[in-house]
């Protein structure tokens, strides 16, 4: 059977760079940790590998179950969030792959569903769960105390004016709408029309984040696909915001060996620590013009990419320098 055709309602960033990092070759085993609306899979398998494909969200489940079919067995969908990636592997028989690609953050699919929750470019309700399940987004803000608000927002969505915000939310509860929340932080901030950036871009970021623990998933992650890649398998992470990047970039930086080696006032902590368990780190790629004018949402995304080493994968443990 032939594959289905790519779909329009999301056009992966950076997806010749990530392919090329990956290098995929006939009879290679891969992991696309987002699946989304294919895209990255669709890639991989069209370069002859198999894919194991995951996400938390059931719309995107039951939507790649066409792509699934397409594709003669060579790709697995699975339910879970990719930070369990080796545990899900490991029950379906899955020694260690070849590569595996992460495309971190709210897809595009996500985004343009207003009965999500995850934008306030359409009015919805104020939902923003990627697995539909749990802590909504209204849940918190309906919810959660005025400081911890603040320090949601101050910490994950970077609001240098975080308290006067949380104090409008709480002011205006119950806030049950996306447009309702948007306007809470438009009038909190002072925002003008014509500005080029919406301030409630912040809060809406910070909530998403912490209601889906996207930074603690990450984390998890990363640790997961170190554990789950053969020597010489290729890591693939596409970030888009500063948060996301920073502990991407750390996590290579310490796996590959290249942290501080300390000083006088702080000794080599890591001299002593595991083996490096990623090399060829490669420097950071971002879309040119051409992409950014065919998909604006590429604007912010960052790429890395590293090769997995021999070495052991290092305890979950360990926190190596700090940075």
């Amino acid at each position: 059977m032939t594959q289905s055709a790519p779909d329009p309602r999301h056009d992966p960033v950076l997806i010749a760079e990530v392919v090329a990092g990956l290098a995929p070759a006939p009879g290679e085993v891969m992991v696309d940790g987002t699946f989304g609306a294919g895209g990255y899979s669709r890639a991989l398998l069209a370069a002859g590998a198999d894919v194991y494909a995951f996400d938390r969200d059931p719309d995107a489940i039951a939507e790649g179950a066409p792509l699934v079919a397409a594709n003669d067995g060579r790709l697995h969908l699975i339910a879970e969030r990719f930070s369990r990636m080796e545990e899900a592997l490991a029950e379906r028989g899955v020694g260690p792959v070849d590569g595996v690609t992460l495309d971190i953050g709210v897809s595009s699919m996500q985004l343009d569903r207003a009965e999500r929750g995850f934008s306030f470019q359409a009015d919805g309700p104020l939902d923003m769960r990627m697995e539909q399940d749990g802590q909504s987004a209204a849940d918190f803000v309906n919810h959660a105390d005025e400081a911890e608000i603040a320090d949601v927002l101050h910490h994950l969505g970077e609001e240098p004016r975080a308290r006067r915000v949380a104090r409008a939310i709480v002011a205006a509860r119950p806030i049950t709408r996306t447009a309702d929340l948007a306007e809470v932080v438009r009038r909190a901030l002072g925002h003008k029309p014509h500005e080029k950036k919406d301030p409630a871009t912040r809060t809406f970021q910070a909530i998403r984040i912490h209601v889906n623990r996207e930074l603690e998933e990450l984390e998890q992650g990363l640790a997961a696909a170190e554990r789950v890649l053969a020597p010489g398998g290729r890591l693939a992470i596409v970030s888009f915001h500063s948060l996301e990047d920073r502990i991407v970039k750390r996590f290579l930086r310490e796996r590959s060996g290249a942290m501080p080696t300390g000083s006088r006032h702080r000794p080599d902590a890591g001299a002593a620590g595991p083996s490096p368990s990623f090399e060829a780190v490669a420097k950071p790629v971002r879309a040119g013009e051409a992409e950014l004018a065919r998909n604006p949402r590429a604007r912010s995304a960052t790429l890395r990419v590293a090769r997995r080493t021999a070495a052991a994968a290092w305890p979950v443990s360990y926190k190596g320098v700090p940075s």
